[in-house]
């Protein structure tokens, strides 16, 4: 069964729905097969704007806490995917909107602050970079997103508040530009989808990598030695009991590997 599902709307606008039940969690086919989607939209001369969603109550639950647990091998080789996907989003020419509709959590608000503009569906989910509270560490890119997309004071009270708040606190904490009911809220993206994508592409290409330059060049310039030393905090004793509490509260178990 694909990861992501690709549909093509008038106007150019393609959408990638992130399809990976229950939560569209984060794993290493999931992000083989956004890379994927959004190379070939990249590819299009036809696709002149790109949405990304999620199937059912979840946009993204963030990382895969039942994935099967990995080598040092496996881990780095994740992370590198990780990066690369995420950079691939940031600087996509293209203008890109996340189609919020429903909980984004941890690595899966990330991916929504990945694209350029960001539309909520009303409703009584939940969002929040919870990291910090089951001992997971923010890879360099995932930060830069943050930093970027976010004022400082809302960054750190997302960050190491690691709260999961209501729906109707995301606007107030700079995550999405609009909150709509679910009557409008598709026809609300796609359309301002199309209206992103009527723009010179040049003109917009130009101005976005000026405006993302400087955070795309610190994810560039991490050494090998500072991507390891923020992948070992997922190994100390205190976070991997913080990730197996919650675990045990979700009522996950570990894949076998």
């Amino acid at each position: 069964m694909a990861t992501v599902r690709v549909e093509d709307h008038e106007g150019g606008v393609r959408v990638l729905t992130l399809e990976r039940p229950p939560a569209n969690a984060i794993e290493e086919k999931l992000l083989v097969a956004l890379r994927g989607a959004v190379e070939a939209a990249m590819g299009d001369h036809g696709v002149r704007a790109l949405v990304i969603t999620g199937a059912g109550t979840f946009f993204c639950g963030g990382f895969d806490l039942a994935a099967p647990a990995r080598d040092a091998a496996a881990t780095r080789k994740l992370n590198e995917l990780y990066r690369d996907t995420h950079l691939l989003l940031l600087e996509s020419p293209k203008p890109t909107v996340a189609m919020v509709n429903g909980h984004a959590i941890a690595g899966g608000l990330v991916l929504a602050l990945a694209c350029d503009y960001r539309v909520a569906l009303e409703g009584s989910y939940r969002v929040g970079l919870n990291e910090v509270a089951i001992g997971a560490s923010y890879p360099k890119v995932a930060l830069e997103i943050v930093r970027l997309r976010l004022s400082h004071a809302q960054a750190s009270e997302l960050l190491l508040g690691a709260a999961l708040y209501p729906c109707r606190e995301i606007i107030r904490l700079g995550i999405v530009e609009q909150v709509l009911p679910a009557e409008t809220f598709a026809a609300t993206v796609l359309s301002r989808a199309v209206r992103l994508g009527t723009f010179p592409r040049e003109a917009y290409a130009h101005t976005k990598a000026a405006l993302i330059a400087e955070a795309v060049a610190r994810v560039r310039a991490e050494t090998p030695e500072e991507a390891e030393r923020a992948a070992a905090v997922w190994s100390t004793g205190e976070s991997r009991a913080a990730r197996a509490a919650q675990r045990q509260k979700l009522g996950m178990r570990r894949s076998p590997a």
